[in-house]
């Protein structure tokens, strides 16, 4: 699966690159070498945070569904049960 960016989200990202080179790397990036870099990074290392993401929202949905029948329950067989303690109450 290819990540894509919107041109809004890819300009930031361009625009963060270049100020990362030149407050941590003391060098002045330009546009096009960041947003050959932000390719690189989105080609190479993309997947592996994507598939690491859609790890976790899986393990998440298996907890959640685990937890359904606790949070949807329903008992069964109730209808006489308020009768049967009226009963004893008299």
């Amino acid at each position: 699966m290819t990540i894509t960016l919107t041109k809004e989200a890819r300009a930031q990202a361009v625009a963060s690159i270049e100020r990362y080179f030149l407050e941590n790397m003391e060098q002045k990036i330009g546009n096009i070498a960041a947003s050959g870099l932000l390719g690189f990074v989105l080609e190479e290392v993309g997947p592996l945070i994507y598939n690491q993401a859609v790890a976790a929202v899986q393990e998440r949905l298996q907890e959640r569904v685990s937890e359904i029948d606790i949070e949807i329950h329903e008992d069964e067989f109730v209808y006489w049960r308020k009768f049967d303690k009226a009963e004893k109450l008299k």
